[in-house]
């Protein structure tokens, strides 16, 4: 790792050398040859060789100053933004895809650098929509080729300041116009990239508060009328979220994703692979605080033994390391499940399979939440001081770990789509 930049070192010479990007790699690979198939083990590799190559050739030090959104060119360059299509219709085709790659992909990046990684999975919200409904118009498919290539990141504009987890009853209405555009009008919030991105996919509703007649459109943040500030958002101080005022934001007719009545139903659409991505960045951000908290307990003598040693330390370390292992596993196995189905039904996946994947998104991106923030915490804490200061990326795994349980859906909202699925479940069984 190059030479990290922070305020005061806290950790010796010799221990911060053992964080290197190529030693936590190595850990992390240790623990998935054995799980992973050649071919999905082959292409972790080459992203991490990228990543390790990328991190010295540019002296990046993931130091406070450094803005992550001057790296998303290189990247997306390299086909690293997303690997969970193969985009022939933008002339780019990827050998590495769906969604077992991409979590190869985003494993890898999310040790390079979390907050990098989760903007990185904004952008992958934004993408999937516009390649779902393309329908090979040349302004969507440029708008589609920009995001993947990295030209800009992409952001996706939900959620509104009086409608978090209630999607469907939006505010944010969208007037048509006799020439086939539509109007915009209103206020979005908390969508990462939004202040640094081009290009934006948006929900509005003919009616407020009408989920049948709601509508998806491709913005240009360009446009008139499309005001941007930027959230604070103090635990991931590198990413850029968006509060974006809505005026008469005049959206040509070729922008329309989802004409009026079909909002919802593209809105929902895209919850598996969304959820599926926020589980897949809670187990990497797992993955990337034990390596830190191995290694360091490794090194880390206190009287007169490593930390390690100590029951209070190992034994919490090893119940971190079986529950991350297994969770692996299990998102492992959905993706490779999603994939196979994915492939099978040439990309239209039956309704009666799509559903009940919901159910297993929400568990994952549920469970995986709940795990990432017990193991990044407990991990810092294992470490003592040195785990909550900024000597180490330990620092940002615990802070952006908060915020899993929100994003995608609080955890609340994903127990009441299990809560939901029992009872289908029920009916499905007993009648």
């Amino acid at each position: 790792m190059s030479e990290r930049k922070f305020k005061v070192q806290a950790i010796n010479d010799e221990i911060l050398e053992k964080f290197s990007l190529k030693n936590r790699y190595a850990f992390l690979n240790n623990n998935l040859t054995s799980i992973l198939s050649p071919k999905e083990f082959n292409f972790l590799r080459e992203v991490q060789r990228f990543c390790m190559r990328y991190e010295k050739k540019n002296n990046i030090t993931h130091g406070p100053n450094e803005d992550i959104y001057d790296w998303v060119r290189d990247f997306g360059e390299k086909g690293y933004i997303t690997r969970q299509h193969t985009f022939d219709i933008c002339d780019i085709h990827y050998d590495d895809w769906g969604l077992a790659a991409d979590l190869m992909r985003n494993i890898a990046i999310d040790m390079f650098d979390p907050q990098f990684a989760m903007g990185g999975g904004a952008t992958v919200l934004a993408i999937n929509p516009v390649y779902e409904h393309h329908e090979n118009i040349p302004q969507r498919l440029e708008a589609l080729k920009d995001m993947i290539t990295g030209v800009s990141p992409g952001a996706i504009l939900i959620t509104e300041p009086e409608r978090g987890s209630d999607a469907v009853h939006q505010l944010t209405t969208c007037t048509p116009q006799d020439d086939g555009s539509f109007l915009l009008n209103g206020i979005k919030i908390y969508n990462t990239n939004a202040p640094r991105s081009k290009w934006v996919v948006a929900y509005a509703t003919q009616e407020q508060n009408n989920g049948n007649l709601m509508a998806q459109f491709l913005v240009n943040t360009g446009w008139e009328g499309f005001g941007v500030e930027r959230v604070n958002i103090p635990w991931v101080p590198k990413l850029y979220l968006g509060k974006e005022t809505l005026t008469d934001v005049r959206v040509p007719k070729e922008y329309i994703l989802g004409p009026v009545g079909k909002g919802r139903e593209h809105l929902f659409e895209g919850l598996v692979p969304e959820r599926i991505s926020i589980a897949i960045m809670g187990v990497s951000e797992c993955w990337g605080a034990l390596a830190h908290a191995i290694i360091y307990a490794n090194n880390r003598k206190q009287f007169n033994q490593e930390i390690l040693k100590f029951q209070g330390v190992g034994f919490l370390l090893a119940d971190l390391w079986a529950r991350t292992t297994n969770l692996t596993l299990g998102l492992l196995k959905f993706c490779e499940a999603f994939d196979e189905k994915y492939e099978k039904f040439g990309g239209e996946i039956p309704k009666n399979i799509s559903q009940a994947m919901v159910a297993s998104a929400s568990q994952f991106k549920y469970q995986a939440s709940k795990l990432a923030k017990k193991v990044c915490y407990e991990c810092a804490n294992a470490c003592g001081g040195a785990g909550l200061c900024d000597n180490t990326l330990l620092y940002d795994y615990l802070n952006i770990s908060r915020i899993q349980e929100i994003v995608g859906g609080s955890r609340q909202i994903q127990q009441y789509i299990m809560s939901l699925s029992l009872r289908t479940l029920y009916k499905m069984s007993v009648g």
